[in-house]
């Protein structure tokens, strides 16, 4: 596959949560955990709406050179009083359309997520990943992220 040279990196909008949604979709756990149905439950609009009305919290597109949307994330602004009241930036659902993985669109999706942290005075990123996404783990590496925490989920 050939390297798209850049994408655009915009702000969400709510005609975007279907395309959105089929890209967090798009794996084994995922596919497990969304309801692709038409019309698309309204619990991802209201969630859509909660998210992009957070001024810590910034759900954005990749769009490649025609205006398709082709990656997404979602990038968290958490203040706090540790590390000498550092906040760190929380980049989540890290996603790239399918047809289009392996171009370079991650990498450019997670370097405008750290600038965007750094900008807002974050001294750190995290992410998270989940353990039997080895792939993900050997691309975030590569970006220059380390282990450093061990994840546990509290579900209900």
């Amino acid at each position: 596959m050939s390297a798209i040279s850049e994408v655009t990196i915009r702000r969400a909008r709510r005609e975007d949560v279907g395309t959105i949604i089929t890209m967090l979709a798009d794996d084994p756990l995922g596919g497990g955990r969304e309801r692709i149905e038409d019309p698309l439950p309204q619990s991802y609009f209201a969630a859509f709406e909660t998210v992009d009305h957070d001024p810590n919290i910034q759900l954005v597109v990749a769009e490649d050179g025609k205006g398709a949307v082709v990656g997404c994330l979602q990038l968290c602004i958490l203040p706090g009083l540790s590390s000498q009241g550092a906040s760190r930036g929380l980049i989540e659902d890290v996603r790239v359309a399918s047809h289009c993985r392996s171009r370079g669109i991650g990498e450019q999706m997670v370097q405008w997520a750290v600038a965007e942290a750094r900008a807002k005075g974050c001294k750190l990123v995290e992410l998270l990943t989940h353990h039997t996404r080895v792939d993900a783990q050997r691309f975030y590496e590569r970006q220059g992220f380390a282990r450093s925490h061990v994840g546990m989920t509290f579900r209900f």
